[in-house]
């Protein structure tokens, strides 16, 4: 974007020149012109970059939050399978209990 930019203002200078009709006050609002483009699309860049950065660093953000996740129900579903051993064996031994 910023060379096409740059490539446009040059033809617009070259051609002003040799038409003869360019002052030199046209071609240095032409020049700034130029100028102030090719900083916006620098600024453009590096908040485009800033930008890219934040998503990669959410992402892996987002990665670290799904694993811890995943030990989580690792654990809870372990448990689980913990607290229905218990309830089984203490159905078991209250039922030897009654039939004593």
């Amino acid at each position: 974007m910023m060379k096409n930019l740059l490539k446009v203002s040059a033809l617009v200078l070259v051609f002003g020149v040799a038409s003869g009709c360019a002052s030199q006050d046209a071609i240095d609002r032409a020049q700034t012109t130029a100028d102030n483009a090719a900083r916006d699309a620098a600024a453009a860049r590096s908040a485009a970059e800033a930008a890219r950065a934040a998503a990669d660093s959410a992402a892996q953000t987002a990665a670290s939050a799904q694993s811890t996740a995943d030990q989580a129900l690792a654990a809870a579903t372990e448990a689980q399978s913990c607290c229905e051993a218990n309830r089984e064996r203490m159905e078991r031994m209250f039922q030897q209990g009654v039939r004593k």
